[in-house]
């Protein structure tokens, strides 16, 4: 039908920003696209947006239009996905939104594999500094730390991580003391930096008491804005870094860092898979949350703390914190 594929093509058009863009995404000349749009409009009778060449703003009536019609197109793909999924193999596109460290370290490799497992799935990994907006960005589900806060989500828990507190052996041989996280403020501490702002606070819970809390300002000579770095200066002996337990684990396995007031551990930071609340959740999204929930587990082991009701796999919840972990 005509309609379905003006739906298309504007939906098209509006994540693409621009007629530029959209000519350039479709392969057709930027005289057509205009062309197109203008034909839309005029069968409507109502002007869907403000453009020039680089830019393309909705009107009220363009917002309408595109969120209704998207809804049609989702209701209509759903439905073919539904009465064919028990007899076709999984197939369509899937995007990914993560967090640079997390999601290069280990949503890519998984990614990859459910690929490998699912030839039909077109996966698109795009990785930030911080969560794009999943309706927004048309993404299909975002990797996130901590409890997001949109209970329009979905949420399933795929990692139970928090932060930890450590230093290289080097650094312990020549350290001031170290009893409670207050002594933090007399050590050179290793600062994360995100878009100018400074993680000059460090919150701590006590392990026999979580609601015992201490909040702890640091500072220290060296800093950056990449969590890997942070790390490597941990290893060179530098200071004190506070680095989530997937960051570290290895190296605290290894004995190359160790981890500092045991008694005390940083907030939780667990990674959930979120993604939309709809009727008909699509095959290949349902099975590739599952998938992370199955194999997220092998690739960083439960904390040494981490109970049977903190280790337990996946989970719906409500969701949260960005920032990266």
């Amino acid at each position: 039908m005509a309609q379905l594929d003006d739906l298309v093509f504007f939906r098209q058009l509006a994540l693409a920003g621009s007629l530029t863009a959209t000519a350039r995404e479709l392969g057709l000349s930027l005289s057509a696209v205009s062309k197109r749009l203008k034909q839309l409009e005029a069968r409507l009778g109502v002007e869907l947006a403000s453009r020039t060449t680089r830019r393309l703003t909705l009107t009220a009536e363009g917002e309408r239009y595109l969120t209704r019609g998207s809804a049609i197109l989702e209701e209509l793909s759903e439905l073919e996905e539904a009465l064919g999924e028990q007899q076709a193999a999984l197939s369509g596109p899937l995007k990914v939104n993560a967090t640079f460290g997390f999601g290069r370290r280990h949503v890519a490799p998984l990614l990859s594999a459910f690929c490998t497992l699912n030839p039909g799935v077109e996966g698109v990994l795009e990785l930030t500094n911080y969560p794009l907006s999943l309706g927004e960005q048309g993404f299909d589900v975002g990797i996130r730390v901590g409890e997001p806060p949109d209970s329009r989500l979905v949420a399933r828990r795929i990692l139970t991580n928090r932060r930890v507190l450590c230093a290289a052996p080097d650094y312990l041989a020549r350290m001031a003391a170290l009893t409670t996280p207050a002594d933090l403020a007399a050590h050179p501490c290793l600062i994360l930096r995100e878009n100018d702002s400074d993680y000059a606070v460090w919150r701590f819970q006590h392990r026999d008491d979580p609601l015992r809390e201490q909040a702890v300002k640091i500072a220290g000579p060296l800093a950056s804005n990449d969590g890997e770095v942070i790390v490597q200066m941990a290893l060179d002996g530098h200071g004190v870094a506070l680095r989530s337990w997937w960051d570290v684990h290895e190296h605290l396995a290894s004995g190359s860092l160790v981890e500092l007031l045991p008694q005390w551990r940083g907030i939780s930071a667990d990674f959930h898979a979120v993604y939309q609340q709809r009727r008909h959740v699509p095959a290949r999204l349902r099975a590739f949350v599952a998938f992370l929930e199955e194999r997220m587990p092998e690739r960083v082991p439960p904390m040494p703390d981490a109970g049977p009701a903190a280790i337990r796999r996946g989970g719906a919840v409500a969701d949260g914190h960005p920032h990266s972990a």
